[in-house]
């Protein structure tokens, strides 16, 4: 190793802060609470913060039960799980406003309910060859395909497609999961959330020690975030 010389001044190695987002690909709150973290990060950058901020997605199913292959129009499962179609609509239309005031599109009623173990499999193959941030444009990928364009997450042609247009090589991805790999991470993702007692998501733990439960506000990220940097 190399000497210092005196009066030099080493910069210090700062460790980023690790955010683990447990979420669903069908999740309407999953997407506006993506939204409204990048905003708080956004802010906090303006206000000249530097701390690095790494961001992981991890793997939650809302309905694992859910049949592979066989896709449900949202309106149909909402009204199953809420009591009926009127009310299913009144949720849908709920949070079709509120996404688009953190500028989301939803088209609720394009989207395909849909077993969501096939994206979660395809985003940690992203996260392990690829990185935190390509992870985050893959998963950004999967929730506009359902939320906005009201494609069959489920389907092996449409995580390839949304691999392609974050310029990922959907055929090493097609070899990958045709393979059968990446249950067993969705398995320990889902085990964590047990063992910390995750029941709702989107949830954002930071570094280990701080939970943030749901799509909180934009200033409450701010300053849950701030807290943690300050330390």
């Amino acid at each position: 190793m190399a000497a210092v010389s005196p009066g030099v001044l080493m910069a210090p190695i700062v460790s980023p802060v690790k955010v683990e987002i447990w979420s669903d690909v069908v999740c309407p709150w999953c997407f506006i609470g993506k939204r409204r973290f990048e905003t708080a990060v956004a802010q906090l950058r303006e206000k000249g913060v530097t701390d690095p901020i790494e961001v992981e997605f991890r793997a939650y199913q809302l309905d694992p039960t859910a049949p592979v292959g066989a896709p449900t129009p949202v309106v149909e499962a909402y009204a199953k799980k809420f009591g009926g179609t009127e009310r299913a609509e009144q949720i849908l239309n709920h949070v079709t406003r509120v996404a688009a005031s953190d500028n989301i599109e939803f088209n609720m009623d394009i989207a395909l309910r849909a077993n969501t173990i096939l994206c979660h499999r395809a985003l940690h193959w992203v996260l392990s060859t690829h990185g935190a941030s390509k992870q985050n444009e893959m998963k950004e990928a999967l929730l506009l395909a359902y939320f906005t364009n009201g494609q069959d997450v489920g389907d092996l042609d449409v995580v390839l497609q949304a691999a392609s247009n974050v310029g990922l090589d959907s055929s090493a991805l097609r070899t990958w999961l045709e393979a059968g790999e990446g249950i067993d991470d969705v398995r320990s993702d889902l085990q964590q959330a047990l063992d910390m007692e995750i029941s709702g998501v989107p949830c954002f733990v930071i570094d280990g020690k701080y939970m943030i439960p749901g799509a909180q506000d934009v200033d409450v990220f701010v300053q849950v975030l701030e807290r943690v940097l300050s330390k």
